[in-house]
């Protein structure tokens, strides 16, 4: 994954969340979980790196904005 850039962590209430599962689903479930209660960037790709356990991936999110509830 590409390094956090200094925009996305900015202000209070911004976030960078780097998700690792076991499986593809598990990934999308909780990124499409956190969309529902904040402001995220969505499901974004999900990846695997070699030699690495499980996927991955990574969503931006601010906390003091609500998602579609």
């Amino acid at each position: 994954m590409k390094p956090i850039d200094e925009q996305h962590i900015a202000e209070p209430g911004l976030v960078v969340l780097d998700i690792t599962a076991g499986d593809e689903g598990t990934v999308r479930a909780v990124m499409a979980a956190l969309e529902e209660r904040w402001a995220t960037s969505g499901i974004s790709l999900v990846c695997r790196e070699p030699g690495a356990p499980g996927v991955r991936a990574r969503v931006y999110a601010d906390i003091l904005r609500p998602g579609r509830q």
